[in-house]
């Protein structure tokens, strides 16, 4: 059996890295090491395990299967150190220099983002803060692996393998920009809101598909002009189009601070839209996390006061 007193531990680093990054390159990167080193390095641990570990392909470095077995467990011992680490660390939010890592879809950014930036600089200057959206699907491993700190949105799939809170309810409203030829009212009639153009925006939160689920299960479509990934392209669209664009009502009164826009209630009823922050239960009581989750769900979870 090999001695652990024999082993450099930092070669599982670049195990895991690969694993995950499917390249020696990007591994290299996300280590700071050169790539001659992340192949020395390769070439210890495929001696050590008596196994090739990585095939290149077309399409990267894939792990052999015993390459996925010991994967597995590498990456639970890692994330024990990590937690480890975590509870040695002094945390102090106005001299720390920390970077927190924060998952919010580009509504969430152009929402809450200045809030949250504003008040970093005023109580922990020298924090810096990530923001990385990432697919739902990749946020619960990202999170135990401290890639990720948080994720905020409307995140159901999450709620079963983290920890979490809710900081608020969102539902939508229907805005285009103002024209004589308008419907009255504050609530768009259905005949109006299907007579209309619109934008759909492809986002990842499922929230976002809400719409379209209610209006079918009445038998209704929408005629779809425009298909966007993002609500970011919304008001220079809006501005030169007579489309309709349907989105949380938060994010459309602040993309209508001057006032350019018509919003209007949907014509459907639709569920409130939860959304929650997340967080691995492994960094539940470290104080860094614990410090930088109640700034957050203080400027999120009182939006509405700010809007």
């Amino acid at each position: 059996m090999t001695s652990l007193d024999n082993i450099d531990l930092n070669l599982l680093r670049v195990f895991h890295a690969i694993v995950e990054e499917r390249s020696l390159t990007r591994a290299g990167e996300r280590l700071a090491l050169s790539q001659p080193a992340v192949s020395y390095a390769l070439g210890r641990l495929r001696a050590l395990f008596d196994d090739p570990l990585f095939v290149r392909t077309r399409s990267g470095m894939q792990p052999t299967p015993v390459a996925m077995e010991v994967a597995e467990i590498v990456g639970r011992a890692l994330d024990t150190v990590r937690e480890a680490l975590r509870y040695a660390e002094s945390f102090e939010p106005a001299v720390s220099t920390r970077t927190f890592r924060l998952s919010l879809s580009d509504a969430g950014e152009m929402a809450y983002l200045p809030a949250i930036c504003a008040a970093l600089h005023a109580q922990a200057p020298r924090i810096r803060l990530s923001v990385r959206p990432m697919p739902v699907e990749a946020i619960e491993d990202a999170l135990r692996s401290s890639r990720l700190d948080f994720a905020i949105g409307n995140h159901p799939e999450l709620l079963a393998s983290t920890k979490h809170c809710l900081l608020f309810e969102e539902d939508y409203v229907c805005m285009t920009r103002w024209r004589a030829e308008l419907p009255p009212g504050e609530k768009l009639g259905l005949e109006d809101f299907l007579k209309a153009s619109h934008i759909k925006v492809q986002s990842q939160e499922h929230s976002h598909h809400a719409l379209d689920d209610a209006l079918r299960a009445q038998g209704i479509g929408r005629d779809i002009a425009l298909e966007v990934p993002h609500f970011v392209a919304l008001p220079s669209i809006l501005t030169v189009t007579d489309l309709y664009a349907t989105l949380p009502r938060r994010l459309a009164h602040i993309l209508n601070r001057a006032g350019a826009f018509r919003i209007y209630d949907l014509p459907v009823t639709l569920p409130p839209a939860p959304v929650t922050m997340h967080w691995h239960e492994h960094f539940h009581k470290e104080e860094g996390i614990v410090w930088m989750r109640e700034l957050l769900a203080g400027i999120v979870g009182r939006f509405d006061q700010m809007t």
